[in-house]
């Protein structure tokens, strides 16, 4: 005779079964958008290249294995800087936004800039040259997706600095290039325009660095550096001018 549970009391013989659990949906890959994707086709080119380096991260020709080769007419040296910075943060899954700004990069131009302002001023020029070559060459060298305007700022203060050293050096076309550089990097620096200025005059192009000084002006009416060497251009041109006058005014006596 089996006992019937009392009451208060449990039965374990038959459990109530769990509930079905639904089946996990699998959502589909998204599928990349055809236009997108022919114009992705489209401007495909395949590159011939050889892979190298910490991780076999890094591009080079494959005929030379250089990472610039004008033979092969290839240019890696941005793409294995991107490669560079991913490898050596393995947890950087991806870009991060522009804000994120690398300031260890940031210091190192810094330093190297001051070092050789230091070294100009005390009149060590070739010494203050080499920290410039140096602070540029470290500037460059910032990812793409930071902001472009850092870049910008740091390269052109540096460069700026550099066509001083090589005016004061004797290479005036140097300190030219120079100049033009900081112009096309930052237009709207008026230092960028004294530099040109500074430099057109050593070459005795003391014109069109009246020039070059009026569009600085154009950015920054009110700055008194340039508005104090426009005069001091003005009076060299006079100046000139004048000795040009006076030698065409001495009369050519005959033998």
């Amino acid at each position: 005779m089996s006992q019937q549970p009392s009451a208060g009391q449990h039965s374990h013989a038959h459990p109530h079964p769990h509930p079905p659990q639904p089946a996990q949906q699998v959502m589909p890959a998204p599928q990349p958008d055809p236009n997108m994707q022919a114009r992705i086709d489209a401007d495909f080119k395949p590159v011939d290249l050889a892979v190298g380096g910490p991780s076999t991260a890094f591009a080079f020709c494959n005929t030379h294995k250089l990472e610039k080769c004008k033979q092969c007419n290839v240019d890696f040296t941005a793409l294995n800087r991107v490669s560079k910075i991913l490898v050596t943060n393995p947890t950087l899954r991806c870009p991060p936004p522009p804000s994120v700004v690398q300031q260890k990069l940031s210091q190192a131009v810094a330093n190297m800039k001051d070092e050789g302002n230091n070294l100009y001023k005390l009149k060590k020029t070739r010494e203050a040259l080499s920290k410039y070559n140096m602070a540029a060459s470290i500037a460059v060298q910032r990812p793409a997706w930071e902001s472009a305007a850092i870049l910008r700022e740091e390269l052109s203060t540096v460069v700026s600095n550099r066509s001083a050293a090589l005016l004061d050096l004797g290479d005036y076309l140097g300190a030219l290039v120079d100049a033009e550089t900081v112009i096309s990097v930052r237009r709207q620096w008026p230092k960028g325009h004294f530099r040109k200025a500074k430099a057109l005059v050593a070459l005795g192009r003391i014109e069109e660095a009246k020039d070059a000084i009026s569009l600085g002006l154009q950015f920054e009416p009110n700055n008194t550096e340039l508005s104090g060497y426009m005069l001091e251009l003005d009076k060299q041109l006079t100046s000139r001018n004048q000795q040009n006058t006076e030698e065409k005014s001495v009369p050519v006596t005959s033998s």
